[in-house]
């Protein structure tokens, strides 16, 4: 009898460490701007973030990776976004490296906190699909993030699945 439990459990373990990695492959990170982050860019090369924008196909459950210094960036409504105005922000970041979670179907828009920066061009504008999937209306919006603590992490949950799975073991065999 202890045999088959301990069969079952490891099944279910493996099980366990599939959902996991499924999870973690399915949202995605991007770094803002790829290896030069957010930042003003080269006055000939306004459209930079847009043209980064629209090499990336971006899904519910994603995040943004603003990595950047002395600047802010700023999630903004349509409006506010082609006249860099920031005084009605939807979530404001200054810490110099700042997560958004694309938790909803649609057009997001982001600038920086600077007004002359983003005129500049220092601004973003991504269209967030649904997942293939599953419905769009399984998924409710997620809160801006400007730290990666406010999420459980994937390492964290598979961790947690292993000790689990460990310690249901250690009770069969004994």
């Amino acid at each position: 009898m202890n045999a088959n439990m301990a069969s079952l459990l490891s099944v279910l373990c493996v099980v366990l460490a599939v959902m996991n990695s499924a999870a973690k492959i399915a949202a995605r990170e991007f770094k803002v701007g790829g290896d030069s982050g957010w930042h003003e860019p080269a006055p000939n090369d306004t459209a930079f973030y847009n043209q980064w924008a629209s090499t990336n196909r971006f899904q519910v459950g994603d995040s943004l990776v603003f990595e950047y210094q002395n600047d802010s960036v700023v999630n903004v409504e349509r409006w506010e976004y082609f006249h860099c105005d920031s005084n009605n922000p939807i979530g404001a970041f200054d810490d110099g490296n700042s997560t958004v979670i694309l938790g909803s179907p649609g057009m997001f828009y982001f600038i920086s906190g600077t007004e002359d920066q983003c005129q500049k061009g220092e601004k973003l504008m991504v269209e967030v699909m649904s997942p293939r999937s599953l419905p769009s209306q399984a998924f409710s919006p997620l809160p801006l993030s400007h730290s990666h603590a406010s999420r459980v992490s994937d390492s964290m949950l598979l961790s947690f699945s292993f000790f689990f799975c460990f310690l249901l073991l250690l009770t069969v065999v004994n």
